[in-house]
């Protein structure tokens, strides 16, 4: 029987660790990875974007590894999809961007505030240079940075217009943005 393709809101919980599930797709969005911190609350450890694959993990252990979340609107579909391309090469393909995603994600972690946060703007956009940003703090989170200081360095790329607020059907007005001209960049 064929597995449906899912649909998420911003801020759905698509699985938790430990749980037993199936591998996805990301077709569309942004997710969160989390692992349990020290506390046991949730603590940031990756993302996946359009193209990524989730939860493969199950094939071998039988249960997720992470906790995953939508950070945006989220389509993701069943994995594997089919005939096509051998499994193993589609796996190893997901696993080689995994690691390139990862070390773009260790580089957000240091350096400037504005810097990490326009490297993880430029990460989420489309090939339109549209964006839907995660909240102030997921994007917190990601770059080791606080709430206060994304919150002003999101209004200070609004008033230099390296973001532009854009209109995008079931998104929150201050989520969706085009990314302008980034002045030295």
């Amino acid at each position: 029987m064929p597995r449906a393709t899912h649909h998420l809101p911003a801020g759905q919980v698509i699985y938790r660790a430990g749980s037993e599930g199936l591998a996805w797709r990301v077709a569309d969005g942004v997710v969160r990875l989390d692992t349990a911190g020290k506390d046991g609350e949730p603590a940031f450890a990756s993302l996946a974007i359009r193209g990524d694959i989730l939860g493969c993990e199950t094939l071998l252990l039988g249960a997720y590894t992470f906790s995953a979340s939508a950070l945006t609107p989220c389509c993701l579909t069943p994995w594997p999809e089919g005939a096509g391309r051998p499994t193993g090469e589609i796996l190893l393909e997901s696993l080689t961007l995994a690691q390139r995603r990862s070390a773009e994600l260790v580089a957000l972690r240091g350096g400037h505030a504005a810097d990490r946060v326009l490297g993880l703007i430029r990460l989420l956009a489309d090939g339109a240079g549209r964006v839907i940003l995660p909240t102030r703090q997921d994007i917190a989170d990601i770059t080791a940075l606080r709430f206060e200081t994304i919150s002003r360095i999101i209004k200070r790329f609004e008033r230099m217009q390296i973001l532009s607020p854009l209109r995008i059907a079931g998104v929150h007005a201050n989520r969706g943005f085009r990314i302008g001209c980034v002045p030295g960049g």
